[in-house]
């Protein structure tokens, strides 16, 4: 199944049934808004799935992703990882922050109470604060109780496509004194759609998406990282978050900057990688962060080429 929010004048949004092509959509009876759907994931879920099969049968109204808001405008929680070692082991030696391995994931909760739509312009205050994007795969799952019971894997009921935004001016402080992440981490940015883990076919891989996520940064092709080179998976993140805790239906759990060993070859999801490996061949950074007026597009494509989550493409602004 597949799902897009679309503005109706509150916060959350009307959900809608979206087409297997992604170009149409009807607005869903089962439930009104996305988190309503995830608080009773199980129960409706054969309405939910009666009504995607009715859509690609026929009929519905043309679905334009760039009129969408977030999947979830809004969520109970965003808990983001880094579970690319490529990328985790690059920045930790270009911003020396000797992070011990003591073979958990690294995860840290940030802003859920807004998320950019896929096509809206993005605020920022200054540009010396190293605005960067950061291409990732997310997943959202239902309720997880505390010690995430059985297969994680059975909590992961949605799929999708972010941008973690960073202001890398900020991070390496912030990090530095222990305490979290907070000024460096605004808002992020949602694809449009969000689908059920069976959309990817063979691409839900070890509870992976084993596909590349294409980033271009004012019209130029930047990277294509595949997601699949997670060092640990979606299920592993879910389990490690809810050691503690339980997680309430509308979580959403990012992978972390989409990153693979060769990314001299295949490029990189943000730009601070790329300044990574530009200080160790160069001995220093050739590119710069993003500039206001900047564009930055990001999409993953099925392996047939056709349509999954549907764009990221935005511009940053001057507040």
């Amino acid at each position: 199944m597949r799902f897009a929010t679309l503005p109706d004048g509150t916060p959350d949004g009307r959900l809608h049934i979206v087409s297997r092509d992604n170009c149409r959509c009807i607005p869903s009876e089962a439930a009104p808004t996305l988190q309503a759907a995830l608080e009773d994931w199980d129960a409706l879920t054969p309405a939910l799935q009666a009504e995607y099969d009715a859509l690609n049968a026929g009929g519905g109204a043309p679905f334009d992703p760039s009129t969408a808001l977030a999947p979830l405008p809004r969520a109970w929680q965003w808990l983001d990882g880094s579970a690319f070692e490529s990328h985790g082991n690059l920045l930790d030696k270009i911003f020396d922050l000797d992070i011990p391995d003591d073979g958990k994931p690294l995860m840290y909760q940030g802003l859920s109470n807004q998320f950019y739509p896929p096509a809206a312009d993005v605020v920022f205050r200054t540009e010396e604060d190293g605005i960067d994007f950061e291409g990732e795969f997310g997943v959202i799952t239902k309720a997880v109780p505390m010690g995430a019971t059985g297969d994680p894997r059975d909590y992961i009921v949605l799929v999708g496509q972010i941008n973690d935004w960073s202001l890398r001016k900020i991070g390496p402080m912030e990090m530095k004194k222990m305490f979290g992440v907070l000024q460096c981490k605004p808002a992020c940015s949602m694809a449009p759609v969000v689908v059920t883990p069976d959309e990817l076919g063979a691409a839900w891989r070890d509870a992976r998406v084993d596909l590349p996520l294409n980033v271009a940064w004012n019209g130029e092709d930047f990277g294509a990282p595949n997601g699949y080179h997670m060092s640990f998976g979606f299920d592993d993140l879910v389990a490690h978050a809810a050691y503690s805790r339980a997680l309430p239906a509308g979580t959403i759990i990012g992978s972390g900057t989409v990153s693979n060993e060769n990314f001299r070859d295949i490029g990189s999801a943000c730009i601070a990688e790329r300044r990574g490996i530009e200080i160790l061949d160069h001995g220093a950074p050739r590119t710069d962060f993003m500039h206001f007026g900047d564009r930055v597009r990001m999409e993953c494509l099925a392996a047939d080429g056709s349509p999954l989550f549907g764009p990221i493409d935005q511009q940053i602004v001057q507040a």
